[in-house]
């Protein structure tokens, strides 16, 4: 499956910003989908996942309560929904999929990569 993701940009701490990765494929219903980020020098970082139907979420602590993952598979895309962001997470954001369709917590559960979108958040 093919992933493209969109939506980072520059905004200030305490700013909302949506993210999107849609995809072509009519399949991408029956993959889980995720985003893992990376920042400059360090590991990439799992940040939230939603399974094929969207019924389990998934998040990392340090975007909980803050973050919200969703998905319309008739759009194919999947969102993600920063509020009060914090120049920590500034990174490339990257959605990924998981063909089995279950969702979790590790970034190397993921088979499909898309490209990354930069988030730079200002103090």
């Amino acid at each position: 499956v093919q992933l493209q993701a969109c939506g980072g940009g520059l905004v200030q701490a305490g700013s909302s910003l949506r993210l999107s990765c849609s995809s072509s494929d009519k399949t991408f219903g029956d993959y889980a989908v995720g985003w893992v980020r990376q920042a400059p020098g360090k590991a990439r970082e799992f940040v939230a996942a939603i399974s094929w139907s969207g019924g389990r979420t998934f998040y990392a602590d340090s975007v909980k309560d803050r973050f919200t993952i969703s998905r319309d598979n008739v759009k194919n895309t999947a969102f993600l929904q920063m509020n009060s962001l914090k120049p920590d997470d500034t990174a490339a954001y990257y959605c990924a999929a998981d063909r089995s369709g279950y969702a979790s917590t590790s970034a190397k559960s993921f088979h499909y990569w898309g490209q990354g979108t930069q988030l730079t958040v200002s103090s």
